[in-house]
């Protein structure tokens, strides 16, 4: 009789840790997807700085620093 309690627990225990796995795996994958989200909007903006940069190229022009 001990031995089926034990194994009730341990399905117990096993079928709480494979919900949490799943949690985590759904918040990891999300996060996931998010990050990627970021990552190409930051190229985005990225590239539209080069593109403005690129606009006001001027080889002979004298760049002030910004103190001045």
């Amino acid at each position: 009789m001990e031995l089926d309690v034990r194994i009730e627990q341990l399905e117990f225990k096993v079928a709480h840790l494979e919900r949490a796995l799943q949690e985590l795996s759904d918040v990891l994958y999300r996060q996931q997807r998010e990050l990627d989200s970021a990552r190409a909007r930051a190229q985005q903006l990225i590239e539209q700085v080069q593109q403005l940069e690129g606009r006001d190229a001027d080889p002979n022009r004298v760049e002030i620093p910004p103190h001045y």
